[in-house]
């Protein structure tokens, strides 16, 4: 059976609402991204990586901004240093995204992190525990980086460390917690700053005979002992689910939302929260993500270059049925998504529910053609009996 070729998302679409095709500045910057073993080159400004997230993030436009500045000056830096024109006193401007689930924030740092041609490690906060033996490690985001480098120890010296769930870490009682909450901070400390991470863990027994046989038979090492985090941009983010109360209650201003309170959410507001304020103060760049609404979501559904629509036409294509999408098929989605209340992960929970008895219908007959309308999404039992009694 031959696949049939996908189909374009905005099939049926009013051209104004179809995405902007990329310009010939985005695909500069793409090509612009150094090979893995290639010397670090840096040329964007802070609208060359705004344009770029743009294609694939609906909205935050504060959030874009904010991170491209401090992603420009963070690696501009890095260049500068790189080629000998290094700056002792510069302080990092590790980044703190809020905001709640689903709204884009690993979308933008991922989407950025191509851009730049930097490898990228993401984890939550949560895993790691202040001794190592239970959870992990801190220093494990530092290998991982070298892993995502392919190795390339040089090249994960300025890579990027995102931590996910950071507000998990907030002591949630005068003592705080012995484990999992205010020692991590503590260990975090020396990561976000400037500090030199072993290349191979303590507890890798496997990694330390293999170096240790290495230096015996008078191998040259192809990697070093340790690895600095001086040029490692680290990046946290979380919902920070109650912030909002202990802004208002600063504020004296009980009405503002909680979108405007995360918004100006200050350095007390945070240690108040129950972050250590050494911790807090390792990430000075700090800005609030706003949740989707309705139109966001359509949005993100019809004009992201990741649109999710594009991963049901494939699923669908490798079987040879060509999937299209009505305009009101989409805004049916993204009204049944508003209503799960967790952003664009809402957007999977519709999409799995409509299309999932048609996946499993559909490939085995004769049919080649399925145009998703408002009403499949409201009732695709009904639209899936109707078309097998055509079939």
């Amino acid at each position: 059976m031959k696949p049939t070729t996908l189909g374009p998302v905005t099939a049926g679409i009013p051209k104004k609402l179809r995405p902007v095709r990329e310009s010939a500045l985005s695909k500069a910057a793409v090509r612009r991204k150094p090979a893995p073993s290639a010397e670090f080159s840096f040329q964007l400004k802070p609208a060359d990586i705004a344009r770029h997230l743009d294609r694939f993030v609906i909205g935050q436009t504060e959030a874009k901004k904010v991170l491209s500045v401090a992603l420009c000056d963070h690696f501009q830096h890095v260049r500068l240093s790189l080629e000998g024109h290094d700056a002792p006193f510069y302080q990092k401007q590790n980044v703190l995204l809020l905001g709640p689930t689903g709204v884009g924030k690993t979308h933008l740092i991922r989407s950025a992190a191509d851009l730049i041609g930097v490898p990228f490690v993401k984890a939550d906060a949560t895993k790691f525990s202040e001794t190592g033996y239970v959870g992990g490690d801190v220093d494990d985001l530092v290998r991982d980086l070298i892993r995502r480098a392919g190795g390339d120890a040089k090249r994960a010296s300025h890579g990027i460390i995102y931590l996910d769930e950071i507000d998990k870490l907030a002591s949630s009682t005068p003592g705080g917690r012995d484990v999992s909450g205010r020692g991590v901070q503590t260990n975090l400390l020396k990561l976000m700053e400037d500090g030199d991470v072993p290349v191979l863990s303590p507890n890798d027994v496997t990694g330390q005979i293999q170096s240790a046989m290495s230096a015996a038979r008078g191998n040259t090492p192809g990697m070093p002992d340790s690895i600095s985090t001086r040029h490692i941009l680290f990046i946290a983010s979380g919902a920070f689910v109650g912030l909002d109360k202990i802004v208002r209650e600063r504020l004296a201003s009980p009405s503002i939302s909680s979108e405007k309170s995360l918004a100006r959410a200050n350095t007390a507001d945070f240690i108040k929260f129950g972050l250590e304020p050494e911790f807090i103060g390792r990430l000075p760049v700090r800005v609030a993500c706003h949740a989707l609404d309705e139109n966001d979501l359509f949005d993100v559904l019809s004009k992201s270059e990741s649109s999710l629509v594009r991963q049901y036409q494939r699923a669908f294509a490798a079987y040879g049925i060509s999937l299209r999408f009505q305009p009101a098929a989409l805004r049916k989605l993204a009204t049944l998504a508003r209503e799960e209340q967790t952003g664009a992960r809402g957007l999977m929970t519709v999409l799995e529910r409509s299309f999932r008895d048609l996946k499993f219908r559909l490939p085995s007959t004769k049919i080649r053609t399925l145009t998703a309308t408002a009403d499949l999404i409201e009732n695709p039992a009904a639209t899936l009996k109707k078309l097998l009694t055509k079939k």
